[in-house]
């Protein structure tokens, strides 16, 4: 007897799965909220200290926690409640908010505050982060958990596009010192609905991994010859981290630079343009797949061939002297992106082991989140020693020799499987 074909998925399935729209929206408020004080944090500071260096500061506290701290986060959520881990890190991006406009009210802010403050706001995020791809898991499960993590990209998206917009409305209507207060407020949904929401390992019934002490260092060694053992996780965590490595997101940060030197009437406009047709290709690529229009299978050659693409759009866009041809190519760069990056997540949820899940998920996002930190300076300082035309070319196509390389190696361990 053949066995009944599977049934097709349907269109935004995660929503249909209890709870999942609860997490999205206070992850797509956290994450708002998160870019919210970037905005007001940033201005302020910059218009008290005019620093650069306290700029660059702010990029590497940013990322750097996640690269020192990620599997030691995983591996916390492998013996804690998850909820009560994302809890914390709201509960410190919420502190640090309340920390700026303390600081902006009395008009006593000095640097080493804002290192310290910068500092802890990276923390929160490796707490929140790596917490709720846990969480996810357990609220959505196998099933249903690919359009999950692209519902949940696509909200992370959402959040970066509306948070600046926002944090300029609340900047210009009642001003940077009382709009951090209210960028607080953002948090507290949830911190509430974590209170006594009934998702979580222990509800699921799964059966506890062993007790394991969290161990540092020790920790990270013991779970790269972990996952040495899953073939699927290996090419994938390497992947998220070559992005992060090469390329990242300091494109971003050098858009006011290829707005201007694009040329396409005011700098201003045009930098807004390229930043948010980026994240339009993204929204793009999470609604089409999300309604059913799948161009890609969920496996590793699909992964690498669209991280691949993605780097060729991004040095395409770095070589052009068209306004409207580097348009079109940020649309495709933000649509591979998304697509690639949450197939990237979803084989890493699908493949990690269940007693060591939180590690696992742990090491990718010291990976794909922690090695930003060096993005700044392959990207970045490469560009002032030529061009950030020339860094942003070299480096993504670097990264697609490496993507090229990772689906040879992986191809060959398919054919001696």
């Amino acid at each position: 007897m053949t066995a009944a074909p599977s049934p097709a998925p349907r269109a935004f399935e995660a929503l249909r799965v209890p709870g999942f729209k609860a997490f999205v929206g206070t992850f797509m408020l956290t994450m708002m909220a998160d870019n919210i004080e970037h905005v007001i944090s940033y201005w302020v500071v910059f218009q008290k200290f005019h620093s650069a260096a306290l700029g660059g500061f702010a990029v590497v506290s940013h990322w750097l926690p996640y690269l020192l701290f990620s599997v030691a986060v995983g591996a916390l959520n492998d013996r804690v409640d998850s909820r009560r881990l994302i809890q914390l890190g709201a509960v410190i991006f919420l502190c640090v908010s309340l920390g700026w406009g303390y600081f902006f009210v009395t008009d006593t802010l000095k640097m080493w505050h804002a290192m310290v403050l910068l500092v802890l706001h990276g923390c929160a995020g490796v707490f929140w982060v790596t917490s709720s791809q846990m969480l996810l898991y357990d609220i959505v499960g196998p099933a249903s958990l690919t359009s999950a993590v692209r519902l949940n990209a696509t909200a992370r998206y959402l959040g970066v596009l509306v948070g600046p917009g926002v944090g300029s409305l609340i900047m210009r209507g009642i001003g940077p010192k009382y709009g951090i207060f209210l960028n607080a407020a953002f948090y507290l949904p949830i911190i509430v609905w974590l209170i006594g929401a009934p998702y979580g390992r222990h509800f699921r019934g799964a059966a506890e991994g062993a007790k394991r002490a969290v161990r540092g260092i020790a920790d990270i060694v013991q779970t790269v010859r972990d996952v040495r053992g899953v073939p699927a996780l290996v090419p994938m965590i390497l992947l998220a981290g070559a992005a992060s490595f090469f390329v990242g997101n300091s494109y971003q940060a050098q858009m006011p630079n290829f707005a201007t030197d694009l040329g396409h009437g005011e700098p201003g406009a045009s930098y807004t343009m390229l930043l948010g047709v980026d994240a339009a290709g993204a929204l793009c690529a999470g609604f089409l797949l999300e309604s059913g229009h799948g161009f890609a299978k969920v496996q590793t050659s699909s992964a690498l061939g669209l991280a691949a693409f993605w780097a060729s759009a991004l040095a395409g866009f770095a070589l052009t002297r068209s306004y409207p041809v580097a348009l079109g190519l940020l649309f495709v760069a933000g649509f591979c992106e998304l697509s690639f990056s949450s197939m990237t997540q979803t084989i890493v949820q699908m493949t990690a082991p269940l007693p060591i899940r939180g590690r696992v998920l742990g090491l990718f996002n010291m990976s794909a989140a922690g090695l930003r930190t060096f993005s700044g300076i392959t990207v970045g300082v490469m560009g002032s020693v030529a061009t950030v035309h020339t860094s942003l070319a070299v480096s993504a196509s670097v990264f697609v020799l490496v993507t090229l390389g990772l689906y040879l190696v992986s191809r060959k361990r398919a054919a001696s499987a």
